[in-house]
C-alpha cells in the first residue's frame, strides 16, 4: 500500500492505496465521485479526463500513486453549489451532449482549452477535444458548446 495525499475539488484526501490502483479508481471507488466515467480504459476515449494541476489527463492512465500531491479537479468541482459552470451550462443550453457519458470528459478538456486559451477559434477547439470520442453528436453541438462557453465566459 502506498500513501498519498490529493486535494480533489478543492477538498484535501489522504489515501492509502494499492500501487496498481489508478487515479480513475480512486476518484470513483474510493471518493464516490462517478461523474468521470470509464469507457475504455486505454486511454482512447477521453470518458475519464480530469485536470490534474490544470492539465487535462486521461485518469484511466495515471496512476494514484503518480497524483500524490497534485491538484485535481473532475467535472463535479466546476459547479458553484447549485449553479453550473458556464461550461456545463453551455453543453445544456447548446445540445452538446445527448447520452451524456462522454460529456464530463469533453467538458474538462474544454476548461483546460478555455483556460489556456479564452478565444479559441472552432479548429483549436477541435485539437482541444481530439482525445474525446462522442459517439452521438457528431460534435458540431460540442463545438457550438465551447464557443459558447468562451463567449459566456468572456472570451470572444
Amino acid at each position: 500500500m502506498k500513501e498519498i495525499n490529493l486535494t480533489v475539488n478543492n477538498q484535501p484526501y489522504r489515501l492509502s492505496v494499492p500501487p496498481r490502483r489508478t487515479l480513475l479508481e480512486v476518484i470513483r471507488e474510493d471518493l464516490g465521485l462517478t461523474g468521470t466515467k470509464e469507457g475504455c480504459g486505454l486511454g482512447e476515449c477521453g470518458a475519464c479526463t480530469v485536470l490534474m494541476d490544470g492539465q487535462a489527463i486521461n485518469s484511466c492512465l495515471v496512476l494514484a500513486a503518480e497524483a500524490d500531491g497534485k491538484q485535481i479537479t473532475t467535472v463535479e468541482g466546476l459547479a458553484s453549489g447549485d449553479k453550473l459552470h458556464p461550461i456545463q451550462q453551455a453543453f445544456v443550453d447548446h445540445g452538446g451532449l445527448q447520452c451524456g457519458f462522454c460529456t464530463p470528459g469533453m467538458i474538462m478538456s474544454a476548461k483546460a482549452l478555455l483556460d489556456k486559451n479564452p478565444t479559441p477559434t472552432e479548429e483549436e477547439i477541435k485539437q482541444g477535444i481530439t482525445g474525446n470520442l462522442c459517439r452521438c453528436t457528431g460534435y458540431t453541438k460540442i463545438i457550438e458548446s465551447i464557443k459558447a462557453a468562451a463567449e459566456n465566459m468572456g472570451g470572444k
